[in-house]
């Protein structure tokens, strides 16, 4: 199974790392348009006054502003690597975040405990959300992949018509939120898109389902990560309509016949003879659940409503499964019983880090050795499969490559 990347995930900071350095282009809208920059912004000024925006703050942020178009060319990408569906899932439910996520539990388990308390978001969950969207925040302040938001805002709004409402709307949440002192504009530093802080909100998120649970009276997705997990643990319960309790579903096998469409009790699906990988008996066999196989031949889940709570934070199943089988293992469950047809496991760290130290010998620019896979490792996963005539030269980092580079290349 190969599948693109949803436009939430091109918001979120795991898309980021997937995100293609390319030159700036001006849109043919923007360019062709007799309104310059400086006239759009005279006339959004009327938009701004609507949401309540003052003259001052509005004078203050897009007075002198220069708008990002580089954005532009990053709207319109298309993935440069494709990956199947256990790729994906093999270089995001890495050993390098559950490692990490293990040790985010024990620091922020009195948190993460009271985040469940309040919303019903058990912990584990939201620390697979936050490791895939900013690596547990690893990378919220990182030039490499952040930017100035408002500029890139202003562009989009300014230039890009598919969407100009949408990103007009935003631009107008931004505004918002810096009049009522959450942030001034030169912090809001996140995507290409907006989106922003540990776990990647975009302005109508910050500024409708923020939190201020550190009590610090101001809401922020930035510094510590209170406001950041529990307003997006309040975003899944009341959007993605969370159920407190509800495991996010099962691996399962099915056998012949056994599939049908919709949803159906647990105890409905038991009696098609659908049983879960491991053996064990279906606790709340009263909850509804959807039957899905992703790749034919390989694994088959019954998902409830918990794991489309999770993928309402972003409209891609293989997103809201890396979630909650990241969640899962750093809970200390194993990796999926079943094999993807074609897969392969998943390196370990240490493999991983000896990848990365043998490309950089031969020349290869890994950026870095430390275990995590972003742009830079596959790329020069990619150059090195092309210069040895490996296929395909996809810059998946695998058992292959791995054998490859020990003996020499």
């Amino acid at each position: 199974m190969t599948f693109k990347i949803s436009r939430r995930q091109l918001l979120s900071t795991s898309a980021l790392l997937l995100a293609v350095a390319t030159t700036p282009v001006i849109p043919v809208s923007a360019r062709s348009s007799r309104e310059e920059f400086a006239q759009w912004v005279a006339r959004f000024r009327r938009q701004a006054k609507a949401r309540g925006i003052s003259d001052a703050t509005y004078d203050r942020v897009l007075g002198h502003l220069k708008p990002d178009t580089s954005v532009y060319a990053r709207n319109n990408y298309q993935p440069e690597f494709r990956e199947k569906l256990w790729q994906y899932l093999n270089r995001r439910v890495s050993d390098w975040r559950i490692g990490i996520g293990k040790e985010r539990a024990r620091e922020y388990g009195d948190l993460l405990r009271r985040i469940e308390r309040d919303y019903g978001v058990d912990d584990h969950t939201m620390l697979g959300l936050w490791g895939m969207e900013s690596a547990f925040g690893e990378v919220v302040l990182n030039p490499k992949h952040m930017r100035p938001v408002i500029p890139a805002l202003a562009a989009l709004a300014w230039g890009e018509p598919r969407r100009r409402t949408y990103w007009e709307k935003e631009l107008l949440n931004a505004l918002v939120i810096i009049q009522r002192g959450w942030a001034k504009p030169d912090e809001m530093i996140g995507s290409w898109a907006g989106a922003m802080g540990h776990t990647q909100w975009m302005p109508e998120v910050w500024l409708n389902m923020g939190v201020d649970y550190n009590k610090d009276r101001r809401i922020s997705p930035f510094g510590p990560p209170d406001d950041a997990l529990a307003g997006t643990a309040r975003f899944i319960q009341r959007r993605g309509r969370y159920v407190r309790g509800l495991p996010w579903g099962y691996e399962v096998r099915v056998p012949p016949g056994a599939a049908a469409k919709g949803k159906l009790s647990i105890a409905s699906w038991a009696d098609r003879g659908v049983k879960r990988a491991d053996g064990r008996s279906f606790p709340r066999r009263d909850a509804t659940a959807r039957l899905w196989q992703p790749d034919a031949g390989g694994p088959a889940f019954l998902l409830t409503q918990n794991f489309y709570a999770v993928r309402s934070y972003n409209p891609a199943s293989s997103y809201a499964l890396a979630i909650v089988h990241l969640g899962d293992r750093i809970a200390g469950k194993g990796p999926f019983i079943q094999q993807f047809r074609g897969g392969e496991r998943a390196l370990t760290l240490p493999e991983i880090q000896e990848v990365q130290r043998l490309l950089t010998a031969r020349g290869f620019d890994t950026g870095g050795t430390d275990g995590r896979v972003g742009r830079d490792t596959m790329r020069a996963v990619a150059a090195f499969q092309k210069s040895v005539g490996l296929k395909p030269a996809d810059g998946y980092a695998g058992l292959a490559v791995l054998g490859r580079l020990r003996q020499g290349g």
